[in-house]
């Protein structure tokens, strides 16, 4: 059986929620491999809305197995609330619906406590994290001084881990004017929150690999989007993990021949939420229209979405780096009523074209767009579920898309409603 993974093909924010929701009906086991709980997934499911941040969307669904892996970073109070708030929408969670890696690495309140600290103190250029110790968990991780799921479950371990992270946080925080740690309170806390992670507690990278073996479907669910990737993101303006499809194989522990199809989701113009660099912005009354048409604010930070005209450069780009095999296409009913069409073809820095986003920080600040113009429609495309329900001007719209990041449309969606897609290629064939 056919593995997908999904993967933002933007900066984030390109509606992963309702098309993982949507594949996650042909799925078996549905997969979270980086990020935290700074990014959100709104569900509309029978016109009722689940908003997620750190639980993989097939969790709203009966019968699914959802796991999050090792690849992500886990606040456990958070991860308590969630499921909380879910089971309050008649969600059923259990530790047969959902899987915790027991190498997943903790958020701990001094995470937080750092980011918040940093972001407000900072003398040059705010990164425009969302505070909730994402990047700060990461460090840990790479610096070996993590507390893992693991690690709850024996107190010894926990208090040599936990002493190890102080070593390392006290010296950050008296440099920064905070109080030291308290760490009888942090060990009180941990202990207190023990039990309800640890009854999830799995070995993910075996239950997966099992999984596959007895020929189950398993959707891998990334979130943010690949131009915040760590290494091929318009760094420092970057999250702390890697986002790019790679990332699904070290992020569960299921080897990369496992991985069947790529798909890319894209929205049908460009947002951006925080700081850093975004060629195709528009701070004018198109740039308005397109973030009042969509709804543009953060499920997680309700912080304003910069908007502008679909960049085909840094798609193509993103493309390429997680090797897509086909694009869900999604708001392309925001479209609606633009008597002209903008796309970022290729950009222009010191007087040369170019046809990739270069690496370097100020040169990408200095990248003007150049754009190719398409005439608008003003029918509309609001839940249309066909080709055919579609007007010819905005199919021109897409098969332009197409043919400019050099990657086919696999599934188009036309309305936050799950049913409201046209499939062109099932990511599931075998």
């Amino acid at each position: 059986m056919a593995n997908v993974v999904v993967v933002g093909a933007q900066w984030g924010d390109e509606g992963k929620g309702k098309i993982v929701d949507w594949l996650s009906e042909r799925a078996d086991v549905i997969a979270r491999f980086q990020g935290g709980h700074n990014a959100g997934h709104t569900l509309v499911i029978d016109g009722e809305v689940f908003k997620l941040s750190l639980l993989p969307s097939g969790i709203v669904r009966g019968g699914k197995l959802s796991v999050i892996g090792n690849g992500v970073v886990l606040d456990p109070w958070h991860l308590q609330k969630e499921i909380a708030g879910l089971r309050g929408q008649g969600v059923t969670i259990t530790p047969e619906t959902l899987m915790i890696a027991e190498n997943t690495p903790l958020i701990l309140p001094i995470h937080g406590e750092l980011d918040r600290a940093r972001e407000e103190q900072t003398s040059v250029a705010k990164i425009g994290t969302t505070g909730r110790g994402i990047g700060p968990a990461y460090e840990d991780k790479v610096g070996r001084r993590s507390v893992r799921v693991a690690d709850l479950a024996d107190d010894a371990t926990l208090e040599l881990r936990v002493d190890r992270a102080l070593v390392h946080h006290d010296a950050l925080r008296r440099g920064l004017g905070l109080e030291p740690v308290d760490r009888e309170r942090l060990l009180a806390d941990l202990r207190a929150i023990a039990p309800s992670v640890l009854e999830y507690a799995a070995p993910v990278w075996k239950v997966l690999n099992e999984k596959r073996r007895a020929g189950k479907r398993i959707l891998f669910e990334g979130a943010q989007g690949a131009l915040l990737d760590i290494d091929f993101g318009t760094y420092p303006f970057v999250t702390s993990s890697n986002v790019i499809a790679g990332q699904a194989a070290t992020g569960t522990g299921i080897g990369p021949g496992s991985i069947d199809f790529v798909l890319g989701i894209v929205k049908a113009y460009t947002t951006r939420v925080g700081e850093g660099p975004f060629p195709a912005e528009l701070n004018d009354a198109d740039g308005q229209r397109l973030g009042e048409r969509g709804h543009e604010f953060g499920t997680v930070t309700g912080r304003k979405r910069r908007c502008g005209w679909f960049d085909a450069v840094l798609v193509r780009q993103t493309c390429a780096t997680s090797g897509v095999n086909g694009i869900s296409f999604t708001k392309l009913d925001v479209l609606d009523g633009f008597e002209t069409l903008k796309i970022c073809v290729a950009y222009e820095l010191d007087g040369k074209r170019l046809d990739y986003l270069p690496t370097a920080a100020d040169q990408q600040a200095r990248c003007t767009p150049i754009y190719e113009e398409m005439p608008g429609w003003s029918e509309s495309t609001e839940g249309a579920r066909s080709w055919a329900d579609l007007p010819a001007e905005a199919i021109k719209y897409v098969r332009r898309v197409e043919e400019l990041i050099e990657c086919p449309v696999a599934l188009l969606s036309t309305s936050p409603e799950r049913e409201d897609t046209i499939l062109v290629t099932d990511p599931f064939a075998d």
